[in-house]
């Protein structure tokens, strides 16, 4: 086997190890989804493009090792594609997450989160209501906020002074307790008081309830702290995607050169020398 074909090949195999990484992200979205984000469609674009890189490097490697050119065309010619999906995918995950965070609150180690300060498709998608329903009913069952969120020291229920220096989750600070700003009393992790008379001016005050099946689950709050935990999601994946794609792109570039030094040499092109000399006719001796 010639030596661009064994390049061909080794590039197609490290082109398959690659695509463990992309399928193991969206695979990590896809759990994500289930228990935590509970946005269940956003990790499938990642897991189709994982899937494809797999399958086309070994359509790749099947061809450099059989010498099969279709096989070796199908791979340059999908894989193409494929980096142009990824890096679609990498602007779009970027674009949708851009704006919003959680915003500082005095003398607490936890972010609080507001529905307006997002904006664009992605928080167009969580605040409405009927989809919402689904998100919340997720959250709910994700028990985010159930035993797990609760902590004891000594057998003794953490202190107020003590969960003020908790670093919350966006989820957990968005739905679990009601927002800073309306001046409910600590009791526990999910059970609050409100102190005398009208508290703050945020509607998010008068939807936090302590029933354990209601907490602040319709507050806008929760909404804005779902869209904090999937930026960090998106952003951690994206990380991991953009080091794939510069990969990719070598990896692709490698097999190009490769491909078309094949054939070369299967048209008697060697390296270094013109596509056509001028004959020379033979001399007769008599």
């Amino acid at each position: 086997m010639r030596a661009s074909n064994h390049l061909i090949g080794l590039v197609n195999f490290l082109t398959f190890l690659l695509s463990i990484p992309i399928l193991g992200g969206g695979i990590w979205l896809s759990s994500r989804a289930n228990n935590t984000d509970c946005l269940k469609f956003l990790q499938w674009p990642i897991i189709v493009i994982g899937a494809l890189v797999m399958v086309v490097s070994l359509a790749g490697f099947a061809g450099a090792c059989y010498r099969n050119t279709f096989l070796m065309w199908l791979y340059l010619f999908v894989m193409f594609f494929v980096v142009a999906a990824l890096v679609g995918f990498i602007i779009f995950a970027y674009a949708v997450t851009d704006k919003g965070s959680g915003r500082p609150v005095m003398n607490r180690a936890y972010l609080d989160y507001y529905l307006q300060d997002y904006s664009g498709w992605l928080e167009e998608r969580v605040a409405d209501n009927s989809y919402w329903v689904k998100i919340a009913s997720c959250v709910r069952d994700s028990k985010a906020c159930g035993a797990k969120f609760g902590r004891f020291v000594n057998g003794v229920p953490e202190t107020a002074d003590m969960f003020y220096n908790r670093r919350l989750n966006p989820i957990e600070s968005g739905c679990c307790k009601p927002p800073t700003e309306c001046g409910y009393t600590y009791v526990n992790e999910t059970i609050w008081t409100a102190g005398g008379g009208l508290v703050g001016t945020n509607t998010d005050c008068t939807r936090w309830s302590n029933d354990q099946s209601q907490l602040c689950f319709g507050c806008d709050s929760c909404k804005a702290g779902v869209l904090g935990s999937l930026k960090k999601s998106w952003r951690k994946v994206s990380v991991l995607n953009i080091v794939a794609l510069i990969l990719l792109v070598i990896f692709y570039v490698i097999g190009c050169a490769a491909f078309r030094n094949n054939r070369r040499i299967d048209n008697d092109e060697p390296s270094g020398e013109a596509r056509m000399t001028k004959a020379q006719p033979s001399r007769i001796h008599f």
